[in-house]
């Protein structure tokens, strides 16, 4: 028995020393893993007979292959910040790397090493693809100022993971100048010959699946002359009586507007009265009114319009009727003043009731 033992102790030493010189080995690591921003990131290394050595997460930067950065060092995290933590499962005899609330940064490749000498290393690794919703960038079109008969060209770029595709589209889904439809894509569009239609909000929409998506607005304002339209082309009103002239003016810039009758400038006095309302920046209406009609008030008054770019003028004719036309002429509210008949009409009204009176009287 005694013969035995040392035979015994021989065989448990040989097989320590074979258990201690085995290679470590990493028999398990995540595959590729694609997050989104503020997801909680898990990536797991199993290793085997690595007890005796040091096991390291480090990242390498894609956008940096030469700088590594270290993580974790066995259980301990050696990276500033609470986001990381690390842990090891003795069962599965694996580290198992925590990222919270992803962030881009965290994109890159992940090396799970075990560390057997000052120059020697198992090594194995995993890509962490991190999906960043679009952003457009400051190099893009933001507003566009030109005249009609132009050509214009949008731009816009973004930045994001997947790289995201750039459409175009105007406000409302209106179409596109030129006949190019309701949507385009690409990252530049170019317009040939615009006119005032033109005008308006274009957006580009970047998308690539992430959301939310980006969009910008690019303002194309279209520099224009002048247009001019008047609701009616002639007005009849009776003498004593006031009427309103009316005519509508788009034009970009904003126009200087005038009324003329028989080549002289209106102003407001104790005949006429002008008012002008911007509905917008290209649209405007102006009234004129005449106060109290007399003989030498009818006939062609005309409304003018003139900016940088040109002007023009629309003829309204005023012209005397034997009624009184109502409106405008009749008992109405116009803000806080009441406008009332006038004489004329008050003895019209007062000649016709003597007169059916009169005829009571005679029929009596």
């Amino acid at each position: 028995m005694f013969c035995i033992l040392p035979h015994l102790f021989f065989i448990l030493f040989f097989y320590a020393n074979c258990v201690h010189s085995q290679t470590p080995i990493i028999s398990f690591i995540s595959k590729q893993r694609v997050v989104n921003l503020g997801d909680t990131l898990e990536l797991v290394c199993q290793v085997q007979h690595a007890s005796q050595y040091s096991v390291n997460w480090v990242l390498l930067k894609n956008d940096d292959p030469s700088n590594f950065l270290f993580i974790t060092k066995g259980q301990r995290v050696i990276l500033s910040g609470n986001r990381y933590s690390v842990r090891f499962d003795d069962k599965l005899r694996s580290y198992i790397l925590t990222i919270h609330s992803v962030q881009e940064v965290d994109a890159g490749t992940y090396h799970c090493q075990i560390i057997t000498g000052s120059n020697s290393k198992v090594d194995a690794e995993v890509n962490v693809i991190v999906r960043i919703p679009p952003v457009i960038s400051d190099n893009s079109t933001r507003n566009v100022l030109t005249t009609v008969g132009s050509n214009i060209e949008l731009s816009c770029f973004a930045s994001g993971f997947p790289m995201p595709n750039i459409s175009w589209r105007r406000e409302k889904y209106e179409l596109m100048p030129n006949d190019k439809g309701a949507l385009l894509r690409g990252n530049t569009i170019k317009f040939y010959n615009v006119t005032k239609k033109d005008r308006g909000t274009y957006y580009c929409v970047a998308d690539n699946g992430v959301e939310p998506g980006a969009r910008r607005p690019v303002s194309v304002e279209i520099e224009f002359p002048p247009v001019i339209k008047v609701g009616r082309q002639r007005y009849g009103q009776a003498l004593q009586f006031y009427a309103d002239l009316q005519c509508d003016v788009e034009a970009f810039p904003s126009p200087s507007i005038h009324w003329f009758k028989d080549g002289e400038q209106l102003t407001d006095d104790q005949y006429f009265k002008i008012s002008i309302f911007s509905r917008s920046d290209e649209f405007s209406r102006t009234t004129l009114r005449i106060k109290r009609i007399e003989n030498k008030h009818y006939g062609l008054y005309y409304c003018q319009a003139a900016n940088k770019l040109g002007s023009n003028s629309e003829a309204v004719e005023l012209y005397e009727t034997v009624n009184v036309i109502c409106p405008p002429a009749c008992d109405v509210q116009t803000g806080s003043h009441s406008i009332s008949l006038k004489p004329v009409l008050n003895f019209r009204i007062f000649l016709s009731f003597f007169t059916s009176i009169f005829l009571l009287t005679l029929n009596h």
